[in-house]
């Protein structure tokens, strides 16, 4: 396995990830097929804010004998003195359930954002990841990420996202205090922008992207996109601060807006023909 010069133009964070490369292959050895980044770093579209999300491999389900080490080798990179170390996000996924979208879904051990304690999450399990990882994955090291994941269908794809924006929206809106920090008004609003963007371009793309798309589609929400970028900040720090209570009202509006149109779009995409006049 050959490493990669220079994955991110960042060098602190290429040394964070040089130590997470290390860590790794000392837990499973031969059983590691490979480490990549995916998310914003893989489609190109990412500053010193974004978090830095990665992809293990491995042969089989090794992992789960060797939790105990992995939590160890990951808490050793969490506490670099480096902030990049902090802003870790990533899944161990065996080679054959990545290979499988059938089987997104499926918990896989899982180290959350500004978080050294290792858990059971199918946050990284699903189409969406595996197709940026497939597209524009970047390997850290192993084979082309590529040659480990079947094409996805665009339908299966924009289905999911179409699933998941109706399910968080839902889960949202039934607990809306929950959500109700400057983290998550923000997350909303630029995540949501993101999946009505891709669920029409049918590919998965940036919340930048997804941003510019949005304020051209419907202006009304502009001004309210704008400020959601400009404050991104520290996850581990904002999500403890309370949203504006307008801005928070005007975010929900947006997303029951954005539900809606993913509905529209779903129905207009698989409306039945009526016989006759």
């Amino acid at each position: 396995m050959a490493d990669p010069v220079d994955p991110t133009p960042y060098t602190d964070l290429n040394a964070v990830l040089q130590e997470l490369v290390g860590a790794v292959r000392g837990v499973f050895a031969e059983e590691l097929v490979g480490v990549y980044l995916q998310g914003s770093f893989a489609v190109g579209d990412f500053d010193r804010d974004s978090d830095a999300d990665f992809i293990v491999v491995l042969e089989d389900e090794s992992a789960d004998a060797d939790v105990s080490n992995l939590r160890a080798a990951y808490g050793g990179v969490f506490d670099l003195p480096n902030p990049w170390a902090k802003h870790l996000e990533g899944s161990f996924l065996p080679q054959g359930l990545l290979r499988d979208g059938r089987r997104a879904g499926e918990p896989v051990w899982y180290f959350d954002h500004g978080r050294r304690e290792i858990e059971r999450s199918a946050h990284c399990n699903t189409l969406v990841v595996r197709s940026t990882l497939r597209q524009h994955g970047i390997c850290l090291v192993g084979p082309s990420p590529a040659s480990l994941i079947d094409p996805v269908p665009v339908t299966a794809l924009r289905a999911e996202m179409r699933e998941t924006a109706i399910c968080w929206g839902r889960e949202i809106l039934a607990a809306p205090d929950r959500w109700a920090n400057r983290f998550y008004q923000g997350f909303i609003v630029l995540n949501y922008s993101r999946i009505l963007r891709d669920l029409h371009a049918g590919e998965v793309g940036s919340k930048r992207v997804g941003a510019k798309w949005m304020k051209r589609r419907d202006p009304r929400f502009a001004g309210l996109i704008d400020r959601a970028w400009a404050p991104r900040c520290n996850p581990v720090v904002s999500v403890r601060e309370p949203a504006d209570t307008d801005e928070y009202q005007h975010t929900l509006e947006f997303l029951r807006y954005v539900m809606s149109e993913c509905e529209r779009f779903h129905a207009a995409r698989h409306q039945v023909p009526r016989d006759g006049p």
